[in-house]
């Protein structure tokens, strides 16, 4: 024999118990069955619902009377033909008036006893048992009803009563050896008392109903039918790439139950565990889904993690003080105080000390409780040797569960490091001697991304999914994006990323996705994005609090550079090409590097110096292995480097200028460019990078450019003056050509002085035939003394600079 349990939406409406009797018809061809159901889904909160309302004297409880009458008579009359209707539904309808009766006598009286309220409540599974049962009839003739309150016992415990086993597992047993019916259909959360009072078990009610049953007359298995494809390896609702289990143990199960797994209760496993009844988790939906097998296994070589499970709402009492230490009985008495005033304790953790001692539980019991505990322990706290209760709120648990924990070791300090790199706080630790259960209490803001990032790690073969929030979306930010959505399935299979962009910005609007921004559309969403704001920018970034978010700055912004600062507390990483934050005061520079190191958040910025270039990761790496570096020489503007090359006697400077914006080779205002600014940066990101605490003002840039062309206001102001000032540019080429040397912005750091300028190359020189927008830096250390380390490349250009920001979000990604 098999028992077969529905849920609520397994019974919602007629269509639903529709696919619920094609269900049970085909498996009654080769077992016979019983079949516990749930009532309709809703009817449970309406009929609790409308108690209250009529004990606190509203007569609203009339209208919530009216809805639950229509409901059933609604699904009755869809389920059953008309004759058969007419016959049947008169029973029904008595006890709805039997109901409103009981409703009434709320009213009137103004109160609502435990008594009260479990007969109220019970009608949801005793009116839609019948409805369903009579509906069955028409499909498998075979089919009785039987009402559980005949034969599973409890005590007068009104609101979640206890069972008297020995009472109803013999009664159960006598029913069935007599029943030859293929069917018997069963109303599940209800039962009697001795008194033969009607009496509910309670939050998952109908499962345990099912659980008594199957124990009772040893099925071959209970089947829990549910709106889900079984129990998941997380919540699919806060865990998309969460995975039905196909097998579990009774132990895993009831541990992932405990701890929020909602398709079923723990107490629904305790009948069957020991009589080893395997359990299947199924969905009335998709029949053919596998579902989840709860069962003995002997499994030791699969993934040790079965699940991550979480409890929202929690409250954590700390109670502590130097008066508890050696002291027996103490945790006693806190227990036992909590006991007298029926407050469940979820998790306990104490100091080994004994110093202080934790408990979380629910936050509506949290006032209740530390009013009982300041009481219980009022001399001691007068006396000050312990001190007050605390409380702290808006917590939650998660938990890690798996029966073979134990026997892999590293599982909590993965565990911990994971949520850790993610910000996430951990307030408090439990972990059993079993080892099936780690637990640790977080702020329930984190909940969403500590789900994620366990999930990630432990159930999807460490892949990693990086969540970009893009900031500066012109030339650079446009083909970024390109390379991406390029790049996306290669990243996804061969280095185990999936960057996923979550939100976009320009100067106008800004875009929010956390599921992923739609890359093959990301210019129209963004136009109907709202108004840009750096700051909101970042605020909403903080308020999704996604697992391994990084903020990409693709503009030439201070006030947004001036942000990364609240980014990296956050734990947040920052990949910029925005030179402005690392040249800014030495201060603020290695408070940014400071701040990177002390919250694990990456700061990378290595477009900040040749765009795409590995220039400062090269220079990391020497420093990183004990170099020294004690001479720097470069060309660091590809820009200029473009205009110097293609300055011609037939090509004026002005010309090769505006042709260099074109290219995108020059910042939006070039004289960042042409006034040496830009390559002074650089030079002072090398040196700081090269570990000399440098300032910009230490940096003697030679200008080239006449005094009006550095006075100008506007870019047109700029280009005008360069056409102005012709002559001047001309004697600076025929200058060269008379030298029969190259012209090339050249930045230098040695013996601890800097500057940048205009040299005149002669051929003999590696910076000669340096050509098109190519950077060239040469590092003299240590190491390399005599023949200096050289680095050359393209060193300008939007699609190099995207790369090299692309390139720093990868080593991000592999960094978490």
């Amino acid at each position: 024999m098999i028992v077969l349990k529905f849920g609520g939406t397994s019974v919602a409406n007629a269509i639903n118990i529709n696919k619920t009797i094609k269900i049970v018809s085909q498996k009654s061809s080769n077992n016979k069955l019983v079949v516990v159901v749930s009532a309709f889904s809703g009817i449970t909160d309406k009929l609790l619902l409308a108690a209250t309302q009529a004990s606190c004297k509203s007569k609203n409880y009339l209208e919530i009377y009216k809805e639950i009458e229509t409901i059933h008579h609604t699904v009755a009359q869809d389920l059953l033909s008309k004759t058969v209707f007419d016959v049947f539904f008169p029973s029904i309808q008595t006890q709805l008036d039997q109901l409103k009766i009981l409703l009434d006598g709320c009213f009137l009286l103004g109160e609502l006893s435990p008594r009260s309220k479990d007969a109220i409540a019970a009608y949801g599974e005793i009116l839609s048992s019948q409805i369903i049962a009579q509906a069955l009839k028409n499909t498998v003739t075979e089919t009785v009803y039987k009402d559980s309150r005949e034969f599973i016992s409890t005590n007068s415990n009104f609101g979640k009563a206890d069972v008297d086993f020995d009472s109803t597992n013999k009664a159960i047993q006598d029913y069935f050896n007599t029943n030859p019916a293929k069917i018997t259909l069963v109303p599940g959360f209800v039962a009697a008392s001795k008194n033969n009072d009607t009496t509910t078990l309670g939050r998952g009610g109908s499962d345990y109903t099912a659980a008594i049953i199957a124990n009772a007359i040893h099925a071959k298995a209970l089947e829990i039918w549910t709106d889900v494809d079984g129990m998941y390896t997380a919540n699919p609702k806060l865990v998309k790439q969460a995975q039905p289990i196909a097998q579990i143990s009774y132990q895993e199960a009831m541990e992932l139950s405990h701890f929020g797994a909602k398709v079923l209760y723990p107490p629904t496993i305790q009948p069957v565990l020991h009589s080893k009844i395997p359990v299947w988790i199924k969905n009335t939906f998709n029949p053919q889904a596998h579902g989840t097998l709860i069962a003995t296994t002997n499994d030791n070589h699969s993934n040790p993690i079965k699940g991550i499970s979480h409890i929202d709402t929690i409250s954590l009492l700390t109670l502590e003080g130097s008066g508890m230490i050696g002291v027996a009985g103490s945790s006693k008495r806190l227990f036992e105080v909590l006991s007298q005033q029926n407050i469940n304790v979820i998790f306990i953790t104490q100091a080994s000390s004994e110093h202080s001692i934790c408990v979380g539980i629910q936050s509506s019991d949290a006032n209740k409780a530390k009013q009982a505990i300041d009481l219980a322990f009022e001399v001691e706290i007068l006396q000050e040797k312990i001190d007050a209760c605390t409380i702290e709120n808006n917590l939650c648990i998660v938990a890690l569960v798996g029966e073979n924990m134990k026997n892999h070791q590293g599982i909590s300090g993965k565990m911990f490091s994971t949520l850790g790199k993610n910000n996430v706080n951990i307030r408090a630790i439990a972990q059993g001697a079993s080892e099936r259960n780690i637990s640790v209490v977080i702020n329930e803001k984190d909940v969403n991304k500590a789900l994620n990032t366990l999930h990630e790690c432990f159930f999807e073969d460490d892949i990693k999914q990086l969540n970009l929030f893009v900031m500066g979306v012109g030339n650079v930010g446009e083909k970024f994006l390109h390379q991406i959505y390029n790049q996306r399935d290669f990243l996804k299979q061969n280095l185990r990323l999936n960057v996923t962009v979550v939100a976009l910005s320009n100067s106008k609007t800004m875009f929010f996705d956390e599921n992923g921004i739609d890359l093959k559309q990301w210019k129209t969403l963004l136009q109907q994005g709202q108004p840009a704001n750096a700051q909101e920018f970042v605020n909403t970034m903080q308020q999704l609090n996604l697992r391994n978010s990084i903020f990409v700055d693709i503009t030439a912004n201070q006030d947004v550079a001036f942000l990364y600062e609240i980014l990296l507390k956050e734990s947040i990483a920052v990949v910029t090409c925005n030179k402005i934050a690392c040249s800014s005061a030495y201060h603020h520079y290695k408070k940014l590097k400071d701040l990177s190191r002390k919250y694990n958040a990456p700061f990378l910025f290595e477009t900040n110096v040749g765009a795409g270039l590995p220039i400062i990761d090269t220079l990391k790496n020497l420093i990183a292995s004990g170099d020294k570096v004690h001479k720097i020489q470069a060309v660091l503007s590809g820009s200029l480097n473009f205009i110097f090359n293609n300055f011609s006697n037939t090509y004026s400077f002005h010309d090769v200028v505006k042709e260099a914006g074109v290219q995108g080779y020059t910042e939006p205002d070039p004289k960042i460019d042409l006034s040496g600014v830009d390559v002074a940066r650089k030079i002072l990101i090398l040196i700081r990078e090269s570990g000399y605490p440098f300032e910009m003002e230490s940096i003697e840039n030679n200008s080239f450019l006449p005094t009006e062309c550095m006075n100008t206001t506007t870019n047109e102001d700029f280009f005008n003056s360069l056409i102005n000032h012709n002559n001047h540019f001309e004697n600076l080429l025929e200058k060269a050509n008379q030298s029969q040397s190259r012209i090339k912005f050249v930045a230098t750091f040695d013996n601890g002085k800097a500057n940048v300028g205009l040299q005149f190359i002669p051929k003999n020189h590696p910076f000669y035939n340096l050509e098109g927008k190519d950077n060239i830096v040469l590092f003299y250390t240590d190491r390399y003394q005599d023949q200096p380390l050289l680095i050359k490349g393209a060193g300008a250009g939007a699609e190099v600079t995207a790369s090299g920001i692309f390139a720093d979000v990868i080593r991000v990604g592999n960094q978490y």
